[in-house]
């Protein structure tokens, strides 16, 4: 299965849009948003994308409460599970404790993929383009006997994302 995995999108619904469409071309089957959304209209983008969704409040999403019931908006920690893989999403990067396969974080706008004694910490980066010039999301493939993250990057200014990709072994 392939999950499209973006987070800090904040104000930049434009860039949020093509994170969102570059995923989705990808093969994106799911789509995971680690928080700080900051506005309806990349919620709109994300119920509307075609796909299933999942999305956590971030630190500057309080506004958003209000749209609840509306999304798929979901407290942090928050844990679920998706093609019989175990995974624990959050916006702010509190709860690290390796107990689930894979953790999902945002909030440090700093891309991470780090495998450590079974557990897949992965954080896509951001989608803003706030702290640096580049606009940044994640997609992973979960099979049964491997976890594959392609890392997507582009200058705000381009229109091209290029790729990094990542494997690992899953544990047994």
């Amino acid at each position: 299965m392939k999950i499209g995995i973006l987070s800090d999108t904040h104000t930049k619904v434009k860039l949020a849009k093509e994170s969102l469409a570059v995923l989705l071309d990808k093969g994106a089957e799911f789509i995971v948003h680690a928080g700080d959304v900051c506005e309806v209209e990349t919620l709109e983008l994300l119920k509307n994308c075609g796909v299933r969704y999942v999305c956590v409040y971030g630190n500057n999403d309080a506004h958003l409460v209000q749209y609840h019931n509306d999304y798929n908006l979901v407290k942090e920690p928050y844990y679920f599970k998706l093609a019989h893989t175990s995974f624990k999403l959050m916006h702010l990067p509190f709860y690290m404790a390796p107990d689930t396969e894979i953790v999902i974080s945002g909030h440090t706008h700093a891309f991470e993929s780090r495998f450590l004694n079974g557990t897949l910490f992965l954080n896509p980066g951001e989608s803003c383009a706030r702290n640096k010039p580049i606009s940044e999301c994640a997609l992973l493939e979960v099979t049964q006997a491997s976890l594959f993250v392609t890392h997507f990057s582009k200058n705000k200014n381009e229109d091209v994302f290029s790729e990094k990709h990542f494997a690992y072994t899953r544990k047994k």
